[in-house]
């Protein structure tokens, strides 16, 4: 299933467009190129219609949001919802600021999202629900564990049909669900807290296997998912003496890039309920 999902990007190369923050726009171009896709970034207002036109797929991240960028990102959306393209939504720091909430919420209105990922913190604040974002991280008092997990799965789902969309959250144990079923799954490592921007990267990798493989949204926003915690295992496998948060954040890009379907399917950890 992920091996196909993975094939499919390779194969397709799928061209993203990209309206990313400036922290992490260079890794995310290179993360959506080692998955097998190709990035263009662009926010500018009068070039977003052009670019989205040419591209299969739109990315939007709100983590350095600006109010020149606002005008770009709702005329992409809705370009890219006038050729039937998927969108995925990172509401990043959404509640942190009424600015970042409200401007997701009007996306999440205004816009026919594929997805939205975010850590659990930013989706219950998008859902109304309680969110005790610090910044731009979920607080450790809205955390996945196993002992809030049933809560959290039925949680997901509800969110997902009450939005419309696939809902990921990313975290300790990450939840992906279309609102019917939920994938649950426990592949990635804790240090990848450590560097600044593997959500963004993830939401990049998302976006391409959400273009390649219209056909399987759900399966395809869950590969993502697993094969981003699988590279952070096997980059941390790798570290050597010395090796630091910048050593990874390069580690986890190759091991996105070598990555094979097999490879993937194997190493996928996962539940689907």
């Amino acid at each position: 299933m992920f091996k196909n999902c993975l094939e499919n990007v390779r194969g397709r190369i799928p061209l993203i467009h990209n309206i990313t923050n400036y922290v992490t726009v260079n890794d995310v171009a290179n993360v959506i190129l080692a998955c097998g896709g190709s990035p263009i970034m662009s926010d500018e207002a009068e070039d977003v219609e052009d670019i989205t036109s040419l591209c299969g797929g739109l990315n939007i991240n709100i983590g350095t949001l600006h109010k020149t960028s606002i005008e770009g990102i709702f005329r992409a959306g809705r370009r890219a919802n006038e050729l039937g393209h998927p969108i995925v939504l990172d509401p990043v720091g959404a509640g942190a600021s009424e600015f970042r909430t409200d401007t997701a919420l009007s996306l999440m209105k205004d816009l026919r999202l594929s997805a939205v990922r975010g850590n659990i913190s930013e989706i219950r604040t998008l859902a109304g629900d309680r969110g005790n974002t610090k910044g731009v991280d979920a607080d450790i008092a809205d955390a996945v564990t196993e002992d809030t997990l049933d809560e959290a799965v039925a949680f997901v789902k509800a969110f997902s049909r009450k939005a419309g969309c696939i809902i990921a959250v990313t975290g300790a144990v990450d939840l992906v669900s279309d609102g019917i079923s939920c994938f649950v799954i426990r592949n990635g490592r804790p240090e990848m807290g450590k560097i600044t921007g593997t959500g963004c990267q993830l939401s990049g990798i998302m976006t391409a296997y959400l273009t390649a493989n219209p056909d399987s949204p759900l399966e395809a926003a869950a590969a993502s998912v697993c094969m981003m915690g699988l590279a952070g295992e096997i980059g941390w496998s790798r570290m050597q003496k010395g090796d630091g948060n910048a050593t990874y954040r390069n580690r986890i890009i190759d091991a996105v890039y070598n990555m094979t379907g097999e490879e993937l399917e194997k190493g996928a950890k996962y539940e689907l309920r």
